[in-house]
């Protein structure tokens, strides 16, 4: 039998220039398209100015500003974002980010894990660990995410109940894991909602679907990593336990 051959997706082997430069820890995909382009790379001894070019990470010579760019420790930090921060390295608005809350650290280039939108608070992951990253965001490793909602109305029953049957938003189905009432007090209340999948402005989106006000929304845990006590604005490295509490 003739043996099949491999099939031709179009593809040299490897990853894109600009994906190196950001797995290696040097900066952003945007940033480094940035490099590329002002002829600041070279791959092999010539100046790479595409930031397409498949390059192989073990085998390819990548330099930047004559400085030839290696592999940068692992990074993995757990970060209480403020309200008020955007969630992104750049921003076109010139908003305050959250590499805000880096400054002073002695980091590599560190990237979210996910987003919490700018009136949003808690506990966001940043790494340098793409393939960690990825695994987390992957929708089939349904890692529950567990966040605490200040709402301006105290829930009955009955609206509890139609929360957790979910709702279409723009031809969107968002549901959650489970939502509890958590405390009252005169007219508004919190709310504990788990979700394993992470929509667009999920939890706002769908509160809105019943005409509830959200008030405060704070991350509080991934899987069963817990913000605990941190400082709200502050940022630590994870412990080898922590990151064990993250696999599932």
């Amino acid at each position: 039998m003739t043996p099949r051959r491999p099939l031709n997706t179009g593809k040299s082997p490897g990853v894109s220039l600009n994906r190196a430069l950001s797995k290696l820890g040097l900066c952003s995909r945007t940033q480094a398209e940035l490099l590329i382009a002002e002829g600041r790379v070279r791959v092999g001894g010539k100046v790479a100015r595409d930031a397409s070019l498949r390059v192989d990470m073990k085998r390819d010579r990548i330099v930047v500003d004559g400085e030839q760019v290696v592999a940068e420790r692992k990074v993995y930090l757990m970060l209480n974002k403020p309200r008020g921060l955007v969630t992104t390295r750049d921003d076109p608005q010139q908003r305050d980010t959250v590499y805000a809350c880096l400054e002073g650290l002695d980091l590599p280039f560190v990237a979210p894990v996910g987003r919490l939108d700018k009136a949003s608070e808690g506990l966001l992951l940043m790494t340098n660990d793409t393939s960690f990253a990825n695994r987390l965001l992957d929708p089939a490793s349904h890692l529950p995410k567990t966040y605490h909602v200040q709402v301006g109305t105290v829930p009955d029953t009955a609206l509890l109940a139609a929360l957790r049957a979910g709702v279409t938003v723009d031809s969107e189905t968002l549901t959650t894991n489970s939502i509890a009432l958590l405390r009252s007090g005169g007219r508004t209340a919190w709310l504990e909602i788990v979700l394993d999948e992470g929509r667009n402005r999920h939890i706002r989106r769908l509160l809105a679907a019943h005409g509830i006000e959200v008030k405060r929304l704070i991350r509080i845990a991934i899987g069963r990593l817990q913000l605990g006590d941190l400082a709200k604005g502050t940022a630590r490295h994870l412990a080898p336990e922590e990151l064990a509490l993250l696999d599932g």
